[in-house]
């Protein structure tokens, strides 16, 4: 396949990638897609980012955010952030995720999200769930960040910022591998933590069974 052949293809699947923007586009003046990331780790906060893309920009190479290499993501980030009609991000950290569960941690993170963008969006594209407490509408799509530009463009978002922290906390926390495994459960991490003991970042629920 040529260059131009790879670029019309890639064109043409973002187009596809568009399905639900162009569905709801007559309709609604501006849809946000919403994801999040770190839901499964042991350590660290879980982030949600919430995007408005333009309706009329192609961005391409837009993709669910685990399908893209490390350089793409941060190439991808700076486009979104620099195109982007508004960026909005929430966290909750390892403390609340204790406190309340995951799934619940990761609504508030999405809540957050949605509020802190600068513009209101009158509709939202999640990726497998409805957000409670939202006076919205929303539209949930099962594995919406590779079927939708917005949710793909909020996974990049997401994954990137929880990345950078995880990457910069490996400095205060080194040990631990933060900064390669982002404080997912590797060899590597659980090793550290039976030797080392938990940190203040790590998630009791999550790690009972090895400390």
């Amino acid at each position: 396949m040529t260059k131009e052949e790879r670029l019309i293809a890639e064109r043409a699947r973002i187009l596809a990638m568009k399905e639900y923007e162009i569905q709801y586009g007559d309709t609604h003046a501006f849809i946000a897609g919403i994801d999040e990331v770190g839901r499964g780790p042991f350590a660290g906060p879980v982030y949600a980012a919430a995007v408005i893309l333009p309706k009329n920009e192609e961005i391409l190479y837009l993709n669910d955010s685990k399908k893209l290499s490390e350089k793409k993501r941060e190439e991808l980030y700076d486009v979104i952030m620099d195109k982007a009609v508004a960026v909005g991000i929430g966290c909750r950290d390892n403390n609340r995720i204790d406190e309340i569960n995951i799934l619940q941690a990761t609504f508030e993170a999405m809540q957050d999200a949605v509020k802190n963008l600068k513009v209101k969006p009158d509709l939202l594209l999640n990726d497998a769930v409805i957000i409670p407490k939202i006076d919205i509408e929303q539209v949930k799509i099962i594995k919406g960040d590779a079927k939708s530009v917005s949710i793909a463009a909020a996974s990049i978002i997401a994954k990137v910022t929880r990345d950078r922290y995880m990457t910069e906390i490996d400095k205060e926390y080194p040990g631990y591998g933060f900064a390669k495994n982002k404080g997912y459960g590797t060899s590597e991490h659980i090793k550290a933590l039976k030797e080392l003991g938990p940190t203040p970042l790590h998630r009791r629920s999550f790690i009972h069974n090895y400390v």
